[in-house]
């Protein structure tokens, strides 16, 4: 059997930025026995992702990620078609809303519109609860 490097592998993603979450995929398939893997002790390979600081400068970074070792077998072939075809999609976000994306439709107006007045009765509702605590605190106040 042919083994390989998990550092080799992730340079055969499709999606070089989505290396990061391949690399968790891997780590839950061998949890989950579905590959068999051997920790390479102190190797670790940068990630060919671009992470980028918050601090607002655009400076940009790697992480590193601990290497395995891997059988290449058919069923990790197929498992990695899988994932890569995966983290190649994407991420689905919804539409945000706003007035051209409900006009296109992109967005329903109706099932919002629901969401909305679910909210404003739930604060509502909060609201009176609160306000009846209150008159209720202050009248047992007054007794004593």
């Amino acid at each position: 059997m042919a083994y390989l490097k998990l550092s080799e592998q992730v340079q055969k993603l499709s999606n070089l930025q989505r290396s990061d979450a391949f690399v968790k995929q891997f780590q839950i398939a061998v949890r989950e026995g579905k590959i068999e893997a051997v920790k390479l002790p102190g190797a670790r390979f940068e990630l060919p992702k671009q992470f980028k600081r918050r601090s607002g400068d655009g400076e940009t970074y790697n992480k590193l990620a601990r290497d395995m070792l891997f059988e290449v077998t058919p069923e990790f072939q197929a498992w990695f078609e899988k994932i890569d075809a995966q983290l190649r999609e994407g991420r689905a976000s919804a539409p945000r809303v706003s007035l051209e994306s409900i006009e296109s439709g992109a967005v329903d107006f109706k099932a919002l519109a629901a969401h909305t007045r679910q909210q404003m009765e739930a604060s509502f509702l909060k609201g009176q609860k609160l306000g009846s605590a209150n008159r209720k605190a202050k009248a047992r106040s007054r007794k004593k």
